[in-house]
């Protein structure tokens, strides 16, 4: 799994070739500290297919702020450079999956 940085956003998520999955998070934060490990399965599941990335807020509040970040965890979908879709709170991995499998149909 990916670990951006404000710097690194625009090359790894806008002008990637690859869908990308970007969990917007924080350290403090207990749902997001309980989604993790999904987030880290879909990596896994999906390695080759799509990006999974991690955007820690506190480091990178510009980008969370520009794309209208409110509430954490929320996983934004992104595809050929757009947000394709956002799910936010705890999800299941279904639900993740569910959204990766509609930006491949």
């Amino acid at each position: 799994m990916l670990e951006l940085k404000s710097e690194d956003f625009e090359k790894e998520v806008l002008k990637s070739d690859k869908p990308v999955i970007v969990d917007f998070w924080a350290t403090w934060c207990m749902p997001c500290k309980m989604i993790a490990p999904i987030v880290q399965e879909i990596s896994d599941t999906y390695k080759g297919k799509c990006k999974v990335a991690k955007l820690n807020i506190d480091e990178a509040m510009g980008i969370a702020t520009k794309f209208g970040v409110m509430n954490i965890p929320t996983i934004i979908f992104f595809k050929g450079g757009s947000e394709y879709t956002r799910l936010v709170g705890v999800v299941s991995r279904d639900a993740i999956s569910d959204k990766i499998e509609e930006m491949f149909a």
